[in-house]
């Protein structure tokens, strides 16, 4: 999928910068009493390759409460196969996550109307299964673009995108990045925090277009619990759950290079996920680190951590 390029992006920034289907799950799910949104599996994020089917039964597994979809994969199934697939996701108790947009909108004039015209087809595959929530990340620089002439490119486009998306009754978070050192990646710099990203959004015009939060950039912007109260749980479309790296400041953070949930403790995680109680959001979160030594990990590993990390810190909802 295109948003997923933005690992291999990262990856190479940072050195310029630097059982049965149905099984019962391995791990016992943890306590939902006090929380509505559900915890998310997005295999691309922790270096596991699976395809929609295998998702499915990874996430049953595990414990996982909903699982990322593929619009491209998606697109291909038949009428009886997704009426399958479906079925076995409410046997599961298991839910749609958010999918990434499947277009890139940040290229060449040419590039982005490819995209587009594609988008109808699999936005209608995307609407038969079900699936509501779409995201995409904001670069926070750009080669040749000022940040006016950055600014009004993005709305545009994402004003367009937003409209083909909402006639399939689908809503786009946009996910603003925050560490301070990939600021440093080219002439001109864009926004990467949350007041941008909502201005952003303003000029979209559209109403469908919202917010993806991720508690790493919220951490690397500085910003605290006042800032996401300022939201509602209409204003989040998803969330990614990670934790920064031990030994540097929120200054110094490099976007390639996250933990774990809990991992280091730098990121006030308790914090966050209380308030997203506070406001009642009630939509997917997963993990997101892009990091290393989860990457090189066998699958089953790399889902277990995942997991584990995840449930710990949705334990710390008082």
């Amino acid at each position: 999928m295109p948003d997923l390029n933005r690992r291999v992006f990262l990856q190479r920034s940072t050195i310029l910068l630097t059982g049965a289907y149905f099984a019962s799950p391995i791990l016992a799910c943890t306590n939902t009493s006090k929380r509505n949104f559900r915890m998310s599996l997005n295999p691309g994020a922790i270096g596991v390759s699976l395809d929609q089917n295998a998702l499915l039964d990874a996430a049953n597994r595990y414990g996982f409460e909903a699982i990322v979809p593929f619009p491209e994969e998606l697109a291909t199934w038949k009428e009886s196969t997704q009426k399958s697939f479906i079925d076995k996701m409410a046997k599961a108790d298991i839910i749609w996550g958010s999918a990434g947009l499947p277009m890139d909108f940040r290229k060449s004039e040419e590039v982005y109307d490819q995209g587009i015209k594609k988008l109808p087809k699999l936005c209608q595959a995307l609407q038969q299964m079900g699936v509501t929530r779409m995201n995409t990340w904001i670069m926070p620089t750009h080669k040749t673009l000022s940040y006016r002439e950055n600014f009004q490119q993005h709305a545009k486009r994402l004003g367009e995108i937003g409209k083909v998306l909402k006639d399939y009754n689908i809503r786009l978070g946009l996910e603003y990045v925050g560490p301070k050192t990939l600021m440093a990646r080219d002439r001109f710099p864009f926004l990467h925090t949350m007041k941008e990203v909502k201005e952003l959004i303003t000029a979209t015009e559209q109403d469908n277009i919202k917010i993806q939060l991720d508690s790493f950039h919220w951490y690397c912007a500085e910003e605290t619990v006042e800032d996401l109260l300022t939201l509602t749980n209409d204003d989040i479309i998803t969330v990614d759950l990670n934790d920064a790296t031990a030994g540097r400041s929120a200054a110094e953070q490099i976007d390639g290079q996250r933990q774990l949930p809990g991992d280091s403790g730098l990121v006030d995680l308790k914090a966050f996920l209380n308030a997203l109680v506070q406001i009642g959001y009630d939509g997917p979160i997963r993990a997101e680190p892009f990091n290393k030594v989860l990457n090189d990990m066998d699958n089953e590993s790399a889902l277990a951590a995942t997991y584990r990390a995840m449930k710990n810190s949705f334990d710390l909802i008082k």
